[in-house]
Protein backbone atom coordinates (compact mmCIF):
# COMPACT_ATOMS: atom_id res chain seq x y z
CA UNK A 1 0.00 0.00 0.00
CA UNK A 2 1.49 3.54 -1.24
CA UNK A 3 1.39 6.56 0.94
CA UNK A 4 -0.92 8.00 -0.97
CA UNK A 5 -3.70 6.01 -0.12
CA UNK A 6 -3.65 6.53 3.70
CA UNK A 7 -5.25 10.40 3.44
CA UNK A 8 -8.52 11.07 1.72
CA UNK A 9 -8.56 13.93 -0.67
CA UNK A 10 -11.62 15.11 1.12
CA UNK A 11 -10.12 16.38 3.68
CA UNK A 12 -8.34 19.15 1.50
CA UNK A 13 -10.99 20.86 1.24
CA UNK A 14 -10.61 22.12 5.16
CA UNK A 15 -7.46 23.47 4.49
CA UNK A 16 -9.40 27.22 4.15
CA UNK A 17 -8.91 27.19 7.46
CA UNK A 18 -7.29 30.19 9.10
CA UNK A 19 -4.96 28.46 11.45
CA UNK A 20 -2.69 27.52 8.69
CA UNK A 21 -0.12 28.85 7.28
CA UNK A 22 0.67 27.65 3.44
CA UNK A 23 4.03 27.63 1.29
CA UNK A 24 4.99 25.62 -1.70
CA UNK A 25 8.32 24.85 -0.42
CA UNK A 26 6.78 23.55 3.15
CA UNK A 27 7.06 25.53 6.60
CA UNK A 28 7.72 22.02 8.13
CA UNK A 29 9.18 18.22 8.35
CA UNK A 30 7.46 15.76 10.09
CA UNK A 31 10.52 13.14 11.18
CA UNK A 32 10.63 10.41 13.02
CA UNK A 33 11.38 11.15 16.83
CA UNK A 34 14.62 9.65 17.16
CA UNK A 35 16.58 11.70 13.74
CA UNK A 36 19.26 13.96 14.91
CA UNK A 37 18.20 15.52 11.59
CA UNK A 38 15.42 16.11 9.65
CA UNK A 39 16.22 13.65 6.89
CA UNK A 40 15.29 10.83 9.49
CA UNK A 41 11.78 8.74 7.76
CA UNK A 42 9.38 6.76 10.30
CA UNK A 43 7.02 3.68 10.13
CA UNK A 44 3.37 4.22 9.84
CA UNK A 45 2.15 2.54 12.86
CA UNK A 46 -0.28 3.82 16.05
CA UNK A 47 1.71 5.15 18.46
CA UNK A 48 4.73 6.12 16.27
CA UNK A 49 6.84 9.02 17.89
CA UNK A 50 7.08 11.93 15.27
CA UNK A 51 8.36 15.24 15.48
CA UNK A 52 7.52 18.39 13.23
CA UNK A 53 10.78 20.61 12.81
CA UNK A 54 10.32 24.28 11.26
CA UNK A 55 13.79 25.86 11.65
CA UNK A 56 15.25 25.18 14.94
CA UNK A 57 11.95 24.33 16.69
CA UNK A 58 10.94 21.21 17.31
CA UNK A 59 6.96 20.00 18.13
CA UNK A 60 7.39 16.24 19.68
CA UNK A 61 4.11 13.99 18.45
CA UNK A 62 3.32 10.69 17.93
CA UNK A 63 0.88 9.18 14.60
CA UNK A 64 -2.65 7.98 15.14
CA UNK A 65 -3.54 4.66 12.32
CA UNK A 66 -7.24 4.22 12.09
CA UNK A 67 -8.35 2.10 9.57
CA UNK A 68 -11.02 1.14 7.55
CA UNK A 69 -11.83 -1.69 5.25
CA UNK A 70 -8.52 -1.84 4.36
CA UNK A 71 -7.72 1.46 3.94
CA UNK A 72 -5.27 3.43 6.32
CA UNK A 73 -5.11 6.97 7.92
CA UNK A 74 -2.44 8.47 9.18
CA UNK A 75 -2.64 11.76 12.09
CA UNK A 76 -0.35 13.49 14.03
CA UNK A 77 -1.08 14.33 17.57
CA UNK A 78 1.74 17.13 19.66
CA UNK A 79 2.38 16.12 22.81
CA UNK A 80 0.44 17.13 25.32
CA UNK A 81 -2.51 18.74 22.81
CA UNK A 82 -6.37 16.92 22.39
CA UNK A 83 -5.88 17.87 18.58
CA UNK A 84 -5.58 15.62 15.56
CA UNK A 85 -4.18 16.14 12.17
CA UNK A 86 -4.61 14.15 9.32
CA UNK A 87 -1.69 13.71 7.01
CA UNK A 88 -3.13 14.30 3.79
CA UNK A 89 -1.32 13.56 0.75
CA UNK A 90 0.07 16.57 -1.15
CA UNK A 91 2.29 15.03 -3.37
CA UNK A 92 5.43 13.22 -3.42
CA UNK A 93 6.67 12.35 0.39
CA UNK A 94 4.70 16.18 0.82
CA UNK A 95 1.60 16.52 3.29
CA UNK A 96 -0.93 18.99 4.56
CA UNK A 97 -1.65 18.69 7.75
CA UNK A 98 -5.63 19.03 8.78
CA UNK A 99 -7.09 18.94 12.08
CA UNK A 100 -9.96 16.60 11.83
CA UNK A 101 -11.66 14.34 14.09
CA UNK A 102 -10.38 10.34 13.13
CA UNK A 103 -12.30 8.09 10.87
CA UNK A 104 -12.36 4.58 11.09
CA UNK A 105 -11.51 2.23 14.35
CA UNK A 106 -7.61 2.16 15.39
CA UNK A 107 -4.87 0.19 13.66
CA UNK A 108 -3.53 -2.53 15.53
CA UNK A 109 -0.97 -5.21 15.14
CA UNK A 110 1.76 -2.10 13.54
CA UNK A 111 -0.91 -1.62 10.79
CA UNK A 112 -0.05 -0.68 8.18
CA UNK A 113 3.67 -0.55 9.30
CA UNK A 114 5.04 0.85 6.09
CA UNK A 115 8.01 2.64 6.07
CA UNK A 116 7.76 6.98 4.97
CA UNK A 117 10.58 8.89 4.39
CA UNK A 118 10.60 12.47 6.21
CA UNK A 119 7.23 14.26 5.09
CA UNK A 120 7.58 17.97 3.75
CA UNK A 121 4.87 19.96 5.30
CA UNK A 122 2.48 22.60 3.42
CA UNK A 123 -0.08 23.77 5.80
CA UNK A 124 1.48 23.80 9.73
CA UNK A 125 -0.49 24.43 12.60
CA UNK A 126 -0.10 27.39 14.82
CA UNK A 127 1.48 25.59 17.42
Amino acid sequence: MKFRHIATGVLLAALSCTAFAADDKGCATLVGATASTSSQGFQMRDGEPVDLVSGAKTVHGKLLIFGDGGMFRAYWQPANSPEKYVLANAGENTVRLVSTPPQGTPATNGEPGITAPPQRVLSCPML
